[in-house]
């Protein structure tokens, strides 16, 4: 499955088959939301909640991932990620792009491209 943040994959003329997403929501224990906060009276980066945001971002993307295999999906385009509070110490990732389909002409053959020295 290709996944990009662009609306084309470059050489492939491509079928919309529609709007797929991915999200999970995630939270530290409160031993770490503690440490956290002390951390974050001194400044410096937060790593835990880095860590935590990262494992969330790859979830999100692998449940967008599955939704587009429903649809028989080739591709993922226009991928877009977004994050919200929803208590003070739990996090809302959620990922969503344009499911695709690449559209084979005369001159492409699923697993093989094709070119006019072909003979085509």
């Amino acid at each position: 499955m290709i996944l990009v943040n662009t609306d084309f994959i470059t050489g492939e003329e491509l079928e919309t088959l529609g709007l797929v997403k991915g999200s999970t929501i995630q939270s530290k224990n409160l031993g770490r939301d503690i440490t956290q906060a002390l951390k974050s009276l001194f400044g410096g980066e937060l790593k835990t909640y880095t860590k935590m945001m990262d494992e969330a971002r790859a979830l999100a993307t692998e449940r967008m991932t599955e939704d587009a295999k429903k649809l028989g999906a080739d591709g993922i385009v226009n991928i877009r990620y977004a994050s919200a509070s929803v208590t003070h110490n739990a996090a809302e990732v959620i990922a969503y792009g344009t499911a695709v389909k690449f559209k084979y002409t005369i001159k492409s053959v699923p697993g093989k491209r094709l070119n006019d020295s072909d003979g085509f």
